[in-house]
């Protein structure tokens, strides 16, 4: 398969962490730490997903240090009697640029199905969102031999339908869920060797050229100290980070990875 040229994606992840104050200290704190990246242009793409009460208040304040704004998750209607849902509109009049999509938490504690990921990301193209969606096997299933089987299925529901047209704007997280939020990490082999078995699905359920361009990023446990040995990887094309990403000086190193 030809590798493209694939712009590095470093996303944060705040999940329910920082009130609006905190938020728009950490991005005051953050701008001159990457204002190399910023006026570099082509090292890679930053992306926060604040909580929804700080989205409209912290786009301003991205602004000055060129991080997209994105949502943390997002309803598949346009409008309704879904009791403290969000949809795909009020998330761009918020200022988001992207949206995660079916983040293991969500999954596990929210009742995420890949046909509601599916719903979800078809919303979220309809109104210009670029959907980072998840992906990742647990450690009985990793154990049990079945990443692989895991990965087919979560991707064949999550994307099913779509065209290649469709699918272009979407990145994909891959997020071994044994690595989240435990400090263990995939070595960068294990990782490599699940962002190329993504990469090859997508080929298989979309086009090829497709998965030469998809941005797969690595999202377990993603800290300063691994992100240089994951990005050497050939089919690792940034990190989805979670506690990593809370901090200004610590974002900053994994922005700073090279």
């Amino acid at each position: 398969m030809t590798v493209s040229t694939r712009k590095p994606v470093i996303a944060g992840n705040w999940k329910m962490y920082k009130t609006i104050a905190e938020a728009e200290a950490f991005f005051a704190e953050l701008a001159p730490l990457v204002r190399d990246v910023v006026r570099d242009g082509e090292h890679c793409e930053m992306v926060i997903a604040p909580p929804f009460t700080a989205l409209s208040r912290v786009v301003q304040a991205a602004r000055a240090a060129n991080v997209a704004i994105s949502a943390q998750d997002l309803h598949w209607e346009a409008q309704g009697a879904f009791t403290g849902e969000v949809s795909a509109a009020m998330l761009v009049e918020a200022g988001c640029t992207f949206t995660l999509i079916g983040h293991s938490e969500r999954r596990q504690f929210f009742g995420e199905t890949e046909e509601t990921v599916n719903k979800k990301c078809r919303a979220a193209l309809a109104a210009g969102l670029r959907p980072i969606v998840c992906v990742g096997e647990t450690l009985a299933e990793r154990e049990a031999g079945e990443t692989e089987a895991v990965l087919t299925k979560q991707l064949a529901g999550g994307l099913a339908g779509l065209t290649e047209p469709q699918f272009s704007p979407i990145i994909v997280a891959y997020e071994p869920v044994w690595a989240i939020g435990t400090g263990r990490t995939a070595t960068p082999e294990m990782a490599q060797a699940a962002h190329a078995f993504i990469r090859q699905r997508v080929a298989a359920q979309v086009s090829v050229s497709a998965a030469d361009s998809v941005r797969i990023l690595y999202g377990g446990s993603v800290k300063p100290d691994n992100i240089r040995g994951l990005m050497a990887q050939p089919d690792i094309d940034g990190g989805l980070v979670g506690g990593a990403s809370l901090e200004a000086k610590s974002f900053a190193a994994l922005v700073h990875y090279k």
